[in-house]
């Protein structure tokens, strides 16, 4: 396998003030360039870029598939860290009163790819998840 490399991702946000305060300030994410209609922060290692994109009051409820017992949401995103940097991330949250989608807990245990998750909104309603594996290799495994 090559080197991994850092993903992109671009995605919608309707306060740009609100984005850089949470993944700057909250989630810990470094600014990089910026405009008055996009920010780029650096997610873990990776590359996702805030553009701004007024609010639609008509926008779709967030879409939710079944897994492991929790509404999922279909549209979301997030990076596997350490188990250390998870538990610490999901105290950060808990302590900047964000509200859990679903509370920080392992899925599939004792099972094929368990993991610790937890999904949370950013203040433009995009679904985080941020996920930690006690073997790695669990990543893939069918």
């Amino acid at each position: 396998m090559s080197e991994l490399r850092p993903f992109h991702i671009a995605f919608p946000v309707d306060d740009l003030g609100a984005a850089r305060h949470f993944y700057g300030t909250i989630l810990g994410c470094p600014e990089g360039r910026s405009s008055d209609t996009w920010i780029d922060f650096n997610f873990f290692g990776h590359q996702i870029v805030a553009h701004y994109k007024p609010a639609d009051p008509n926008a779709p409820k967030i879409h939710s598939n079944a897994v492991d017992g929790h509404d999922v949401p279909v549209l979301h995103f997030g990076v596997v860290l350490t188990h250390e940097d998870w538990k610490a991330l999901a105290a950060k949250v808990r302590a900047a009163g964000i509200t859990f989608i679903i509370e920080p807990y392992t899925r599939f245990e004792g099972q094929v790819g368990e993991q610790s998750t937890m999904f949370f909104l950013d203040p433009s309603g995009t679904a985080l998840e941020f996920k930690a594996f006690g073997d790695l290799s669990q990543l893939f495994a069918k």
